[in-house]
């Protein structure tokens, strides 16, 4: 498509990410019409909106039989993310709902695999392990994500890696197999700092020293999260996760003085 999804989207912000696709509708025509609408519709879900997001999607519908493949893939993307995601409570999640998430996350991948969209069959990948929760499962949909990544050339696949890494990992840490899981973690944090993006390097290097924590190497996790204090609050953002982890370090060191002064901080934070 012609439109660069990537530089409309505001993660943090759902409702400034609408109004740049409604905007944007005003110059377009055609499938980016119907792909500007998708994305909408997902800004919807983002806001647990899901009902309007499938009034969105179901508007489509009538255009579907002459869309491109592009067009229907990330139709039944967004439709099953309006029934799993990571935004939808854990006592909506059926049975039924997680089929129904499973078969239009399975319709959106056969799309993008049989016209070679390799990033949005990542994408719905990604979103299986939403469906299946066990980690040995979303080790399983981890790795063939990132295997469509590593043999991609196409820049909407590769710049998956990163994330999917932290996938991976996350899985293996789930599953105790630690080791395995800082190689990720680790290969994930030299992706993010060959970036920009601050926040996203700031992950990887909490999840480094997550997984170190697990490990027992105290010395050098603490020392991660001691710079990630420091940093957050330089930006006048302090993070509730670091607080958490050092208050579970210093445990673990016997200083209790220091771990409580984290507990409370972490409190306060989340009130």
């Amino acid at each position: 498509m012609a439109i660069d999804l990537s530089a409309l989207w505001d993660f943090s912000n759902s409702e400034l990410s609408e109004a740049r696709f409604k905007a944007a509708l005003a110059d377009a025509s055609g499938d980016d019409r119907l792909i500007l609408s998708t994305q909408i519709a997902r800004a919807h879900g983002l806001r647990c909106d899901f009902e309007g997001a499938r009034h969105v999607l179901g508007e489509m519908e009538p255009q579907l039989q002459g869309a491109s493949p592009e067009v229907r893939a990330r139709h039944a993307l967004e439709l099953g993310r309006t029934f799993a995601s990571a935004v939808h409570p854990q006592d909506s999640q059926t049975r039924e709902t997680l089929e129904f998430a499973r078969d239009h996350y399975m319709r959106a991948l056969r799309i993008a695999e049989e016209t070679g969209l390799d990033g949005l069959a990542i994408d719905a990948i990604h979103m299986l392990a939403f469906v299946d929760t066990a980690p040995s499962d979303q080790l399983k949909w981890g790795r063939k994500a990132l295997a469509v990544s590593l043999a991609s050339t196409q820049s909407a696949a590769t710049r998956w890696e990163a994330s999917i890494r932290n996938n991976v990992g996350y899985a293996l840490h789930q599953l105790g197999r630690f080791d395995e899981a800082l190689d990720e973690f680790e290969l994930a944090l030299a992706l993010r700092e060959a970036g920009t993006n601050r926040q996203a390097i700031n992950v990887a290097h909490w999840m480094v020293a997550w997984t170190l924590r697990s490990m027992g190497r105290t010395a050098e996790a603490l020392e991660i999260q001691l710079c990630l204090e420091k940093e957050y609050e330089q930006e006048g953002k302090p993070s509730p996760y670091v607080f958490e982890e050092l208050e579970h370090l210093y445990q673990a060191m016997g200083d209790e003085t220091r771990a409580k002064a984290y507990a409370k901080r972490r409190e306060a934070l989340r009130k």
